[in-house]
């Protein structure tokens, strides 16, 4: 019995409900096998997932979120940086920094619970791009530490809250100290590129397309596209502003005084380069102290000009009574470095002019925009403003200066020759006579502004300072360009001040064909809304508004072929200048008149399936936001008004 007992084998047999023992078939034992095997290979699936979630709950989850944590630390504390240097408080802009860099150390060290995922396929790579943007992080903070550091002594000069190292003394005394101070400053520039070009080295490494265009309502590839783009500029901004930052103690008289030809273009009275040139003033810049030396009209500087030269084609055509080149008609080119060559062979012709170191030509853009920030200035026994006054439906200012430009008006211009002269010596008195925290932030805000939007244009003596000046865009050149390019260059040969009414319209019609052919039409619409003026010469009123008689010049990519034209009043002719291919013409614009300019061409190049379509438009000085709308092939893809030099981008 016991025998028997000890031959089952209760591995490969079952005990019935009723006790006995019963032996298993072959067939069943196999199907007990396979249900066993499963058992344990979903026990270890389980144990697998089970150990999977542990690994991720404490190896990412809480490591990322913890991550994550700190990322929204650095963004606030960022941002509270940004707000403070946009405040120009830099000295919170210093605390705020500091707050900066030890949410970003934070961040670093607590990314380093997620180091093993840098092993890990498609994990590895989002690792590495966190890697190199907190590396792009801290140079960032480098390079603005350096930046804060360096203003901080200049604090009060520029406008900034904050005390800087320069308070002694008076403003113009500070100025000196400051400006004497800048070349100890200079080397540090170089550390600053560095860090930018380090910058661009770690945000190259980061590829866009590895990510999602966007989570939830979080745009990621985009944003991140953006920060690239951003650094490139910046880099870029910085290597071309940093040689005219080297010489700026030289401009600003140090250690040698400098001399400078400011020429004041009346845009009223449109001229090619933003205005006709109706007076100068001689300023001289003596370790950053500023002296207005002279100042005139430029009638009277024409006068003096011993070298007489025939007017060149168009002025003979559209002035027929001038048939001398003067001063105040050299700026015939919509290039200004040009005009201004034009100009100095002529004003090196003057017995006994007075060399100077460059030339700075202004508009009456730029001085409104000054005196919203200064206020009424007193010139002569007059209060000038900026309020609108009846008789123009302009700024007090401009009418008063319309007042003295107009040459029909001789006690004016007799008794006030030098007014441009007397109002930039009062604008720089009133400045420089009040603590510089009231106006010298916003002036220096507003230079900025009207050098970009082209009120303010440079042109240099020194070599290296005028590339750097060009490489910013404040010389008014007209620049090369290897796609889609557009400048529209209006010239006013009436003398009346038509432009200060007339408002102008661009439209870009552009259609592309199947093999890439590009076609364009050119719209532009011309409208003058106000009442006309007295211009009769016997009743010696001011002529404001009168007839505009309009040489019209569009620059386009150089080999562009005209196929039509509408509305010039002289055959439209095509031809080369600068660079570019010019189609010109010209029209009339009457008080409460309108008129039209079409033309339609053929572009050198084709468009390529896939590619961008790129454009450079470029504003003409002197004039202030004239509207444009771009379609491609019948759908509107833009409308804006052209403040500065617009670079576009479009996909079709």
């Amino acid at each position: 019995m016991t025998e028997e007992i000890s031959k089952i084998d209760f591995n490969n047999n079952d005990i019935n409900n009723s006790g006995v023992i019963k032996e298993n078939k072959p067939e069943e034992n196999k199907v007990v096998t396979k249900m066993i095997k499963r058992k344990k290979i979903l026990a270890g699936v389980f144990l697998a997932f089970v150990i999977l979630v542990l690994v991720t709950i404490f190896g990412v989850v809480v490591p990322a979120k913890a991550v994550l944590s700190s990322v929204n630390s650095v963004k606030a504390a960022a941002k509270e940086a940004y707000d403070a240097a946009k405040a120009q408080n830099i000295d919170l802009t210093q605390e705020k920094l500091t707050a900066t860099r030890k949410a970003l150390t934070d961040t670093q060290n607590k990314l380093q619970a997620l180091a093993w995922t840098q092993y890990v396929p498609v994990a590895g790579g989002y690792y590495s791009d966190t890697q190199h943007m907190i590396k792009a992080g801290f140079y960032g903070l480098d390079a603005a530490g350096i930046v804060t550091e360096e203003l901080k002594p200049y604090a009060d000069l520029l406008g900034l809250k904050g005390k800087g190292s320069f308070v002694g003394g008076s403003a113009e005394e500070r100025i000196q100290t400051a400006v004497g101070a800048m070349e100890k400053v200079t080397p540090k520039l170089k550390d600053i590129q560095g860090k930018l070009a380090a910058i661009r080295e770690e945000i190259d490494h980061v590829d866009p397309n590895r990510y999602p265009d966007s989570i939830g309502s979080l745009k990621i590839k985009s944003n991140i596209v953006t920060v690239k783009r951003l650094v490139d500029q910046t880099d870029q901004f910085f290597g071309d502003a940093r040689p005219l930052l080297e010489v700026l103690p030289k401009l600003l008289g140090q250690p040698d005084e400098q001399k400078y030809l400011v020429l004041f273009q009346n845009d009223k009275e449109l001229r090619s380069t933003g205005g006709f040139i109706t007076a100068y003033a001689i300023l001289r810049i003596d370790k950053g102290k500023i002296n207005v030396e002279s100042s005139d009209d430029i009638y009277n500087l024409d006068a003096k000009i011993t070298k007489k030269v025939s007017a060149p084609a168009p002025i003979l055509k559209y002035l027929p009574l001038v048939p001398v080149w003067n001063l105040r008609d050299t700026n015939i080119s919509p290039d200004f470095y040009v005009s201004m060559q034009n100009f100095l062979a002529l004003y090196n012709s003057i017995p006994g002019k007075t060399a100077v170191n460059g030339i700075v030509a202004i508009d009456t853009q730029f001085l409104v925009d000054v005196m919203n920030v200064l206020g009424p200035i007193p010139v002569y026994g007059t209060e000038f403003t900026t309020k609108t006054v009846p008789q123009c439906n302009c700024s007090q200012v401009i009418y008063e200066l319309e007042l003295y430009a107009d040459e029909r008006v001789g006690y004016a211009r007799g008794q006030r020759k030098d007014i441009i002269g007397a109002l930039m010596g009062s604008i720089m008195h009133k400045a420089l006579s009040s603590s510089p925290k009231i106006y010298w932030g916003p002036l220096f805000q507003t230079g900025l502004k009207d050098l970009a939007e082209k009120h303010v244009l440079v042109y240099l003596m020194d070599n290296s300072a005028q590339k750097a000046v060009e490489a910013l865009n404040y010389g008014g050149r007209i620049r090369d360009y290897s796609g889609d390019y557009l400048h529209i260059n209006d010239t006013n040969f009436a003398g009346a001040k038509s432009n200060m009414y007339v408002a102008e319209t661009v439209a870009q019609k552009i259609d592309i064909a199947a093999d890439g052919t590009i076609t364009k039409t050119v719209t532009l619409d011309y409208k003058n809304p106000q009442p006309p003026s007295d211009c009769n010469l016997e009743h010696g009123g001011l002529c404001l508004n009168g007839l505009l008689r309009d040489w019209v010049r569009i620059y386009v990519p150089k080999g562009s072929i005209l196929k039509d034209s509408k509305g010039s009043e002289v055959k439209m002719s095509a031809g080369e200048d600068l660079g570019k291919t010019v189609f010109e013409g010209f029209i009339t614009v009457r008080p409460q008149g309108v008129a039209q300019m079409v033309i339609t061409y053929q572009l050198p190049f084709k468009a390529e399936k896939g590619k961008p379509y790129q454009m450079l438009i470029q504003k003409q000085p002197g004039t202030t936001a004239n509207q444009y709308t771009i379609s491609i092939n019948g759908k509107q893809t833009d409308s804006f008004g052209l403040d500065t030099d617009k670079e576009l981008s479009y996909t079709w």
